[in-house]
C-alpha cells in the first residue's frame, strides 16, 4: 500500500471497530454476536464480490489480499460484518415499526457517510456504476435480512 492516508485509515477501522465489539457486546450474548457476525460476512463477502466482479465499486488501495480478492476485506469482512453485530444485539424489537426503520436508516447513514467520506479522501474505494445512495439501501436491507436471520436462529430462546 503505497499510500499513507489509507494505510492509517484502514488500520485504524480495525482498531476502532475491535473497540466497538469490546464495548458493545456484552459477555453474556457472544454466542448471538458470533451468530450475527458470522451470518454478515457470508451476505457482505458474496455481495462484496459480486458488486467489484460487475465493476460498480473498486478498491484500488487495500490492506489485505490485495492479490487474491478485489474486494475490501477489511469492510467486508471485518468491519461490517462487526458494525451488524452492534446493530442485531440492540435491535429494538419491541418498538413501533416507525422506530425500526429509524433505527436501520441511522445504522445505515453512518457507514455510508464514512464511506462517502473514504471515496471523497481516500483511495480505497472508487464508485464506478453506484452511487451513496446504492450503498445506503443495500446496507439497510443486508442488515434487516441479517435480523431476520438473527431473529429466526434464536427463537427458541426468546421464548424462554
Amino acid at each position: 500500500m503505497g499510500n499513507k492516508l489509507e494505510k492509517t485509515v484502514e488500520v485504524s477501522a480495525w482498531i476502532v471497530t475491535a473497540l466497538l465489539l469490546i464495548k458493545y457486546v456484552p459477555k453474556n450474548r457472544i454466542r448471538e454476536a458470533q451468530v450475527a457476525f458470522s451470518f454478515k460476512q457470508l451476505i457482505t463477502g458474496l455481495f462484496g464480490l459480486l458488486v467489484v466482479e460487475n465493476k460498480l465499486i473498486s478498491y484500488p488501495k487495500r490492506l489485505f489480499f490485495k492479490k487474491t480478492i478485489k474486494s475490501s476485506f477489511t469492510f467486508e469482512y471485518f468491519v461490517y460484518p462487526a458494525l451488524c453485530t452492534i446493530f442485531n444485539l440492540y435491535y429494538p424489537e419491541k418498538k413501533n415499526n416507525f422506530i425500526k426503520l429509524l433505527y436501520i436508516l441511522f445504522h445505515s447513514a453512518i457507514i455510508t457517510v464514512f464511506e462517502s467520506l473514504a471515496l471523497k479522501y481516500t483511495k480505497l474505494i472508487r464508485y464506478k456504476k453506484w452511487t451513496w445512495y446504492w450503498s445506503l439501501l443495500t446496507m439497510g436491507l443486508t442488515n434487516y435480512l441479517s435480523h431476520i436471520y438473527f431473529r429466526w436462529f434464536f427463537k427458541d430462546q426468546s421464548s424462554e
